[in-house]
């Protein structure tokens, strides 16, 4: 596995694999990976011959209250583990490559839609700071296919529509999300948790469960149900940010009528944001 840090280096070396025939894939992360990392690559790696990771902590989608600053640099473990998941190529960039001419001075991609409610609510202008970026990625590479994870299901969705809607030739592959024992999403936040709140942290997966088991059982007062797990997740001691149920394509609010639908939550243990979904079929 090689390590570059400029676009120079990275198509020196991407014109090589694609001069000899190789099918190439691209997962992005913000490095400080865990299993739920390592699961991407691994996907990527049967549908390409060639994985590039990419590892840049994209300061566009960061709000000015959020947490770039203290966002986790572990470059070297990032590569280990890199390295024995199979990636071939790791592209880690500087800020000053990506963006030359500076943040206030970047052409942006903006998604309709998709990128507006649960997050897009939340964190204005963060579909904006991935939606830019994921496009620049997938202009630097060039790839064949792109693995990204469904644990940031509003991502996903923004980055297919804008993989649509640009004709940008790269299938989109969206890999499980990968969990603890206890349920808890893997995410690179988590290692910001106390041990209590880490002790906490699992009942925003059961409040999606038993939200869902309601669902199954033909409940169909969506609005309710949402209060209801709102209520849940305080009770426990987390500051919910949302407790959306949404149409699973066009991720507006639910109708009755809604076959496909997902779960979508977003809840603070302290200061530590945390997300998750759940997709479930009536």
């Amino acid at each position: 596995m090689r390590t570059v840090h400029t676009l120079k280096e990275l198509r020196a070396m991407l014109r090589s694999y694609r001069q000899q025939g190789k099918r190439i894939g691209l997962v992005p992360t913000m490095g400080h990976l865990h299993e739920g990392h390592i699961s991407l690559v691994r996907k990527a790696r049967e549908a390409a011959d060639i994985v590039v990771t990419t590892i840049f902590v994209n300061p566009m989608q960061f709000g000015i209250t959020e947490d770039l600053d203290t966002y986790p640099r572990t470059l070297q473990e990032d590569q280990d583990r890199l390295d024995a998941a199979g990636s071939t190529l790791v592209f880690a960039p500087s800020n000053e490559e990506i963006y030359p001419q500076g943040l206030a001075r970047q052409t942006r991609v903006v998604v309709p839609e998709v990128s507006e409610g649960h997050c897009g609510a939340s964190r204005p202008g963060h579909f904006e700071g991935v939606a830019t970026v994921v496009t620049m990625l997938f202009n630097m590479v060039q790839p064949d296919i792109a693995v990204f994870g469904e644990k940031d299901y509003q991502q996903l969705a923004v980055i297919r529509k804008l993989t649509r809607d640009l004709m940008i030739p790269v299938e989109v592959i969206g890999s499980p999300t990968v969990r603890e024992d206890d349920g808890l999403a893997k995410s690179s936040r988590n290692s910001f948790l106390t041990e209590e709140q880490r002790a906490i942290a699992p009942v925003i997966y059961r409040t999606l469960k038993n939200t869902a088991e309601q669902i199954r059982k033909g409940r169909n007062d969506f609005v309710t149900l949402e209060k209801e797990a709102n209520e849940a997740l305080s009770e426990a001691g987390l500051r919910p940010d949302y407790f959306n149920i949404a149409n699973s394509l066009t991720l507006k609010p639910a109708s009755a009528e809604d076959t496909e639908l997902t779960l979508l939550v977003a809840a603070f243990l302290g200061t530590t944001r945390l997300i998750d979904n759940l997709s479930i079929s009536r």
